[in-house]
């Protein structure tokens, strides 16, 4: 008779949190001595030409083989138990993390101060307490936000020298970035409306745009946007993860977290593509049907000056959509044509650091009445 004794096969994957597997090497052994001592003791007390002995022998031998090739090829993987993530940056090399620190720095503190800027002069004059700038310094706080919840993380991690975060900051960063982004989206379509109103309708632009439809439509658009950030983190909970956490971004991005999950992503790929179209191809539509209103009633006006002013109105957050946009539809075209994780990391750079630095520049810029209203705020300053 023919034994199938297997030694422990040591070819486990290492996984999160390493279990002792003496245990299951012991029971493995033990079941190999029972089953081969009962069959010893069959073939014994039975003729040795019995055919349905013989048969049932080598079943049990079968049995027994497959029985420890399937406990031999258990791979351990960690289900519900992680606890950190490792966020490879945008860059491993050691020398330009020095550099790097201080350009994120720098780019932090210009967006923060910048977009906080704008709030203060818009709270502060009573002349920009209107619905465009309302919704200016709504985009200008959700700026602060969206790059707070990544860039100080990255820059810790930098100083530490220490690039793991945990689970729940994971988490975290994968709800307030998903939030604030389709905020964004929303303010940025709501704004065209406004200037929709303001242009094609401008006798009726006090009754559309009052305070209440104003307050109402910032605070269904932050629901709505929380709602998607929620639905999209509760999937990650049912998520489960094996043995490489590393993601190679500087910030827990949701399609690069999905990408290291051992279970069916489906549903989440699925989720993702349909809230994407809903959330963002809506407010999208919204802001060409605005923008091709205004161009077909700029063009009807007889004045020339009639017309500059028009542009003028929309040019800064015309600005701001073209770079909000179109930095984002270069992080969606690198993500897919580009199969190098290091210039992914780069373009998400240049959707969620550059245009909120850039947004206070183009509005101070090019808008008259919030340039006369940061003077008065940076001229209160000393007197402090």
């Amino acid at each position: 008779m023919t034994s199938f004794i297997q030694e422990p096969s040591i070819s486990f994957r290492p996984s999160v949190f390493p279990e002792d597997l003496s245990s299951i090497f012991y029971i493995q052994n033990r079941c190999q001595t029972s089953f081969l001592k009962d069959a010893s003791q069959t073939t014994s007390n039975y003729a040795p030409g019995a055919a349905y002995d013989a048969e049932s022998i080598h079943l049990t031998d079968l049995l027994l083989h497959l029985s420890t090739r399937f406990i031999n090829n258990v791979e351990p993987r960690n289900q519900t138990g992680v606890s950190k993530f490792i966020l490879l940056g945008i860059t491993e090399d050691s020398e330009l993390q020095p550099f790097i620190f201080s350009l994120f720095l720098i780019m932090y503190l210009i967006t923060v101060l910048g977009n906080l800027l704008i709030v203060l002069a818009v709270c502060s004059d009573s002349y920009l307490h209107t619905p465009m700038y309302l919704f200016l310094s709504n985009l200008s706080f959700n700026d602060i936000c969206i790059s707070t919840t990544t860039i100080p993380k990255m820059l810790v991690n930098i100083l530490t020298q220490n690039q793991s975060i945990t689970y729940t900051g994971c988490l975290n960063q994968i709800f307030f970035v998903v939030a604030f982004g389709s905020f964004e989206n929303f303010i940025l379509a709501v704004m065209a409306y406004d200037r929709y109103v303001a242009i094609c309708h401008p006798l009726r632009y006090t009754v559309i745009m009052n305070t209440c439809f104003c307050g109402l439509i910032i605070l269904f658009s932050l629901l709505i946007s929380i709602v998607n950030s929620l639905l999209h983190s509760l999937m990650v909970l049912h998520v489960s993860f094996c043995t490489n956490l590393e993601i190679p971004q500087f910030f827990c991005e949701l399609t690069q977290v999905l990408k290291l999950a051992c279970s069916s992503i489906l549903i989440n790929n699925i989720l993702i593509y349909l809230v994407s179209f809903i959330f963002a191809g809506i407010p999208l539509c919204g802001i060409m049907f605005s923008y091709t209103q205004i161009f077909s009633s700029v063009l009807k006006m007889s004045s020339a000056s009639g017309k500059y002013k028009a542009f003028s109105t929309c040019g800064s957050h015309l600005s701001v959509i073209s770079l909000f946009y179109g930095t984002a539809f270069g992080v969606y075209l690198s993500s897919s044509f580009t199969h190098s994780p290091k210039k992914t990391a780069v373009a998400s750079v240049m959707y969620l650091v550059f245009p909120q630095m850039m947004n206070p520049f183009i509005y101070s810029l090019r808008n008259k009445d919030v340039k006369v209203s940061l003077r008065k705020v940076l001229g209160r300053i000393p007197s402090l």
